[in-house]
């Protein structure tokens, strides 16, 4: 979840280096008995200040170092396929649209995280065994690019029912509901609009207004989406795109020189509320320094860091939101939310309904 950090470097114009793993096998040195290293798995929109990292490494004694595996789908999928033999000791990054994958396979071994009674109580989860930490939370929307509708005279959407107005045809790229977490978290926010029976209908209605599917974020965002910095570089020609309700404040912040307005918005009713956690692997090889890491993540340094590096809001009761978060990308007033049991029964039928309907 998240922004990923490509988009900074989309937008200032530098390169990335994503790192990645293969197994921990003899990796002694990176999460071994008694290292004092500490490995985090996370996606690659894992983002932190030096000095917020060097704080932590100073006041635990633990080294941090940081494997990054792809979307978080494909982040949760490898992670489950190493559990025996896991790249790290913590997993950051499964959300409340994958946890159950997750907490079904045995992903993580119990830890209640020092802190934990002061994350906001809509946030916890999995209360009884502790398997998971809440790290952060975050809005997928539809972003639009606020120069195109003005151009065009044309009056942007607001809602999931305007997506599938004439007018609309042809603008809309959104990401695979089996292979992106934000695509999913889409069909997730049409199903709750919509119920069990009638979301199909609204995508065949989405499917026949011209939508486009894309793998996964960094395409839809920065080659299909006309708004984002990315696209303006790759001559996108897409004005809407699933993103998150924080794509805007990026859009400011990175942008040199900085706009006094964001170049995109946000159609509040079509927001699909997101919360991402951390865990501890099972057989993780460092377990008291994958415990401090977690005790990190919900610190209130680390979460008030956190916005303006991985654009998501944090989960800690009285953590400070930056005002760009303020200005430019608050989270929906009334998103929409399904209870994760209510997920875990049905996100498996539902992805594979989804790809018959849209992809075949």
């Amino acid at each position: 979840m998240g922004i990923t950090k490509k988009i900074t470097v989309l937008a200032v114009g530098l390169g990335l280096v994503t790192l990645s793993a293969c197994g921990s096998s003899g990796d002694d040195d990176a999460s071994g008995g008694g290292s004092r290293t500490v490995t985090l798995v996370s996606h690659n929109s894992w983002a932190v200040s030096k000095d917020v990292v060097a704080a932590f490494e100073k006041q635990s004694g633990y080294k941090l170092k940081v494997l990054e595996d792809g979307d978080a789908g494909q982040a949760v999928n490898k992670a489950v396929l190493t559990k025996d033999n896991p790249q790290g000791d913590v997993f950051f990054g499964v959300d409340n649209t994958l946890l159950s994958r997750a907490l079904d396979n045995g992903l993580f071994q119990p830890y209640e995280a020092e802190g934990s009674d002061e994350v906001l109580p809509e946030y916890r989860v999995d209360r009884d065994k502790h398997r998971v930490t809440p790290v952060d939370s975050g809005d997928v929307c539809v972003n639009y690019d606020k120069a195109w509708f003005d151009e065009h005279d044309l009056t942007p959407p607001k809602t999931f029912d305007d997506l599938v107005e004439p007018e609309y045809e042809d603008l809309l790229v959104v990401e695979n509901a089996s292979t992106s977490s934000p695509g999913l978290g889409f069909l997730l926010g049409t199903a709750a609009q919509y119920g069990d029976e009638g979301w199909p209908d609204y995508w065949k209605k989405l499917k026949a207004n011209g939508v486009k599917v894309v793998d996964g974020w960094e395409q839809a965002y920065n080659e299909e989406f006309s708004g984002s910095a990315g696209g303006k570089q790759a001559k996108a020609d897409r004005p809407l795109v699933v993103s998150y309700a924080s794509s805007p404040p990026a859009e400011v912040v990175y942008a040199d020189p900085k706009p006094d307005t964001a170049p995109t918005g946000v159609a509040e009713g079509t927001c699909f509320r997101q919360v991402e956690y951390a865990g501890l692997l099972s057989n993780a090889r460092n377990p008291e320094g994958g415990k401090a890491l977690l005790d990190f993540l919900i610190s209130k340094p680390f979460q008030e860091d956190m916005p303006l590096n991985m654009f998501v809001y944090p989960v800690l009761e009285g953590a400070r939101v930056p005002e760009e978060f303020v200005k430019f990308g608050p989270q929906a007033k009334d998103p929409q939310t399904m209870d994760p049991a209510k997920i875990a029964d049905n996100r498996d039928q539902w992805v594979k309904a989804w790809t018959s309907l849209v992809l075949k």
